[in-house]
C-alpha cells in the first residue's frame, strides 16, 4: 500500500517518467536517499511495473484506432482459456479486458488502415473458434486518453 508521499511520487513519475533522482526528491521535499529508497521499494513491490515513452499513434502510421467487443460461443473453460491465449499473441490488439454485460470481452486495437483493420477482423479474430460475435466500434477521436492513475 502507498501512502501521500508515495502517491505523490507516483503522479509525477507517470507525468515525467524520465525526471532525475535529484529533481524528483526536490519537488516532493524529501532528501535524495531517501526518495531513492521509496522509488526502489515501489520498483520491487511492483507497483512501479516498469517505464516507458508514451508515443503518438499517428506519427508512427496507425492511423486507426477501434474497440471490439466480442462474445464467445460459451463460458467454458476451454473457450475461454483459447481466446485469450489466442489474442495475447497478437500485438494488434492493445488491451483486452473480460467484462459484464452482452458481450464477454472489450478489446482496444490499432491498425494503419481500415484495410489493415480487416485483414486482422477477418483473417485473425473470426478465425478464433471460440468467437460467435464481434462488434466494431470505430474511434473518431479522443477526447481523452489515459496518462496515469489519478492518486489523489
Amino acid at each position: 500500500m502507498t501512502d501521500s508521499i508515495d502517491n505523490r511520487i507516483l503522479s509525477i513519475l507517470q507525468t515525467d517518467g524520465q525526471i532525475s533522482m535529484a529533481a524528483l526528491s526536490e519537488r516532493i521535499g524529501l532528501s535524495l536517499s531517501a526518495c531513492h529508497r521509496r522509488v526502489k521499494l515501489m520498483e520491487a513491490d511492483n507497483v512501479i511495473t516498469g517505464y516507458s515513452a508514451r508515443v503518438n499513434r499517428r506519427r508512427i502510421g496507425l492511423e486507426v484506432q477501434v474497440f471490439l467487443e466480442i462474445r464467445l460461443v460459451s463460458q467454458r473453460r476451454e473457450d475461454t482459456q483459447a481466446f485469450e491465449q489466442a489474442i495475447v499473441d497478437m500485438p494488434e490488439i492493445l488491451e483486452c479486458h473480460m467484462i459484464s454485460g452482452e458481450f464477454d470481452y472489450l478489446m482496444r486495437v490499432t491498425a494503419r488502415s481500415t484495410s489493415d483493420y480487416e485483414t486482422l477482423y477477418r483473417d485473425k479474430l473470426s478465425m478464433i473458434p471460440s468467437v460467435s460475435q464481434m462488434r466494431t466500434l470505430l474511434s473518431l477521436s479522443a477526447i481523452k486518453e489515459f496518462r496515469g492513475y489519478h492518486l489523489g
